[in-house]
């Protein structure tokens, strides 16, 4: 039997020439709090790519996108770390715009919010994005769902990967070259789909948003074995957590980046212990949460995972 303190903390001594890995790897020898939760993430994130038999999901919340994470994402897709990709429209909204061309901003949190408003500007915390993108969205879009054949119905996803397919970069265009499925239950909570309610005032095509659910839940019957890398919380958190609730299986990988408390109850602060109770997460699955900003955690992660796949 393991006594309590026959692990003993060591001191982490940052070296020059350190490389990411070897950085991550030294915080878990030191293994206290989020550090050691980071690296504890990273074991388990090169498990799960490693896994031949894992399906691998991918949950995008949060403003990612605006804060440069979106390049991230594509890059995971195109390298096949990802095989279903569950997002915020938000996510994908700022993903497209950035593919047309336009640009976010570095602003600064700590200015006069009014006089940005004057001046059709646009502000995500410390990111700016003038109103003028939008401008170029909607013509954008506009253009691109007076494609869809009149009086058609299509999924979601489908509707995304159609918007891809027009794209010439970004998350959605990278999804669609690769036939990766993109879902985003909750469409309607963007500019995605405030202009979609748009076209539809003249034109007559039917999204059916249940249309996704039987080659999820297919998808979900069928899995070896499934890991979830959740950036956040929200909608996409649970979309994928709950999609094995009606099968025998759950989640055999789950990593966390939140920085959300867990304690006021809300979903995207919830422990993955807790989803563990609902069966989302299997009784042994290898699990951790890592408190902290995801656009310091999520880069550093996917550093250090990748860099011990490209040295084997």
């Amino acid at each position: 039997m393991t006594h309590p303190c026959d692990e003993p903390v060591t001191q982490l001594h940052v070296k020059p020439g350190m490389t990411v890995n070897e950085l991550v790897r030294a915080m878990g020898e030191a293994g206290a709090y989020n550090g050691g939760s980071l690296s504890r993430a990273a074991d388990i994130y090169e498990q799960m790519l490693r896994n031949p038999e894992t399906t691998k999901f991918f949950g995008l919340a949060g403003a990612m996108v605006p804060a440069g994470m979106g390049g991230i994402v594509s890059d995971l897709i195109r390298s096949k770390h990802i095989d279903v990709l569950v997002s915020t429209g938000a996510n994908l909204t700022h993903d497209i715009i950035e593919a047309i061309g336009c640009r976010h901003f570095h602003g600064t949190a700590f200015c006069n919010d009014i006089e940005l408003r004057h001046d059709e500007i646009n502000r995500i915390y410390d990111v700016y994005l003038p109103n003028e993108a939008f401008e170029h969205f909607e013509e954008f879009m506009q253009g691109v769902f007076g494609e869809l054949e009149p009086g058609s119905t299509i999924s979601i996803s489908g509707l995304l990967k159609h918007i891809g397919n027009n794209a010439k970069s970004g998350i959605l265009h990278t999804a669609a070259r690769n036939n990766i499925p993109v879902y985003c239950p909750a469409v309607q909570d963007s500019m995605i789909g405030l202009q979609y309610w748009l076209f539809s005032q003249t034109n007559k095509v039917t999204v059916d948003a249940f249309a996704d659910m039987p080659a999820l839940m297919d998808l979900c019957f069928t899995v070896k074995k499934a890991g979830a890398m959740l950036v956040g919380g929200g909608v996409p958190k649970n979309f994928i957590l709950q999609s094995m609730l009606m099968t025998p299986n759950g989640f055999s990988y789950a990593i966390q980046l939140t920085g959300d408390r867990p304690d006021l109850g809300g979903l995207s602060g919830a422990t993955l212990d807790e989803a563990r109770s609902w069966g989302k997460i299997t009784e042994e699955a290898q699990a951790v949460t890592v408190y902290g900003d995801a656009t310091i955690t999520l880069p550093v992660l996917v550093a250090a995972v990748m860099e011990r796949l490209h040295h084997g």
